[in-house]
Parts: C-alpha cells; structure tokens; sequence
C-alpha cells in the first residue's frame, strides 16, 4: 500500500519487461560461470601437462614430452571455445606455460624456435612464455657443465642472451602486458648469475690445466 501523498509502485512501475531480461541475463551469467570453471580446471591440466612435457626433456624423454606438449595443446583448443567475452585472460597462464614447454623442447630437439601463430597463442603468452624457457636453457646449461660438454654449455648461454637481447625491448610494453617488466628482470639476473657461473668455471678449467701441467713436469 502506497502512503499518502506518494504513487503506488505498483500501478507506474512496470517490470514485465525489465524481469524478462533480467532472466535472460541471469542466464547468461551462470553459463559465463559455468565456463569459467571449465576454463579454470582445464588450464591447471594444460600447465601440469606442460610441466610434465619439461622434466620428460630434461632426463631424455623426448617421446613422453611430446605426448605431453600434444596434449596440452588439445586442452587449449577445448579451452579457446569457452573462452568468450572477458573470459579470454584465463587463456594467458597456461598458454605461457604451453609456450615455454614448446620452446624447450625446440632447444633440446635442436628445431628452430616456433612462433606465436603456429603455437595458436596470443601475444601476452608468448612473450611471457619466451621469458620464462631462459631459466630453463639455465637448467640445461648447468647440467652441460656437470657433463663436461663445454659446446653445448657455450650454445645454451648464447640462446639464453638471444631471448634476453629481443625480449628486454618489451619492458616499455609493461602496461599492456601484465607482468612482463618483472619477467625481463629475472631473466636478466638469471642470465648474468649465469655468466657468473661460467666465469668461475672457467677459472676452475684454467687452474685444473695448470695443475696438470705441473703435475706432468714434477714426473
């Protein structure tokens, strides 16, 4: 009942119209959510996949890695068709973590490099995920090491200056690209510990030959 003096809400306010939008939009919304679990189930399976795919490169398992690259790639593919509206930004962190596994495995297959097109990424993830494969080709480089393999030490620490050199540029993008100044400064520390490292190294060989050389003039 309305008080005296004021309209009865009930007599100007016709709603028919406005619920049965409402309805469509409530609708609308739960399937939004409905794919955004999806979305959010299948990209921690497609980051475990990527995960799997490196340490598979890592101990030799290139086969096994393979299988895991492939499938998560199929993930992302199922995950692009929910993937509407503002939902695309779940597609950033495990197209990341899909990229760099494709990058490792291109090092350790000795492939060129695939680009953004090919890999089906959007520009965020690829360039995150390039970021990301630099600690990775540290990985390798410090198991060359350990192997005696001074080539491919050598190739590892000029791949991973290359990504660094192209990649420092975007820094300037970082407003755009969430998280990408952060990423280039890693890289960049992990590249110069790493030059680090192969400095020490380096000295140590220098004074193991010298040792050796005294050793044979002492005999």
């Amino acid at each position: 009942m309305s008080r005296p003096g004021f309209p009865d809400p009930r007599r100007i306010l016709n709603m028919t119209a406005a619920e049965k939008s409402l309805e469509g939009i409530e609708r609308n919304l739960q399937q939004t959510l409905e794919r955004r679990e999806r979305m959010l189930k299948t990209s921690r399976d497609v980051i475990l996949a990527s995960s799997r795919a490196i340490v598979f490169l890592h101990s030799g398992k290139e086969p096994q890695a393979k299988g895991e690259v492939e499938k998560a790639r199929e993930l992302l593919e199922a995950m692009r068709k929910d993937a509407k509206g503002g939902l695309s930004r779940y597609l950033v962190s495990p197209e990341t973590e899909y990229v760099e596994a494709s990058v490792v495995q291109s090092v350790v297959l000795g492939k060129p490099v695939p680009d953004a097109d090919s890999l089906g990424v959007s520009d965020d993830a690829y360039i995150l995920g390039l970021l990301d494969s630099v600690g990775e080709l540290k990985r390798m480089l410090l198991v060359s090491i350990t192997e005696g393999d001074a080539k491919r030490t050598k190739d590892y620490f000029a791949m991973m200056e290359r990504l660094y050199a192209v990649l420092s540029p975007f820094a300037v993008f970082d407003n755009v690209v969430n998280g990408v100044r952060r990423k280039i400064d890693v890289a960049r520390m992990i590249t110069e510990d790493t030059r680090g490292i192969l400095a020490e190294e380096t000295r140590r060989q220098v004074l193991l030959s010298s040792i050796e050389r005294l050793e044979k003039k002492v005999k």
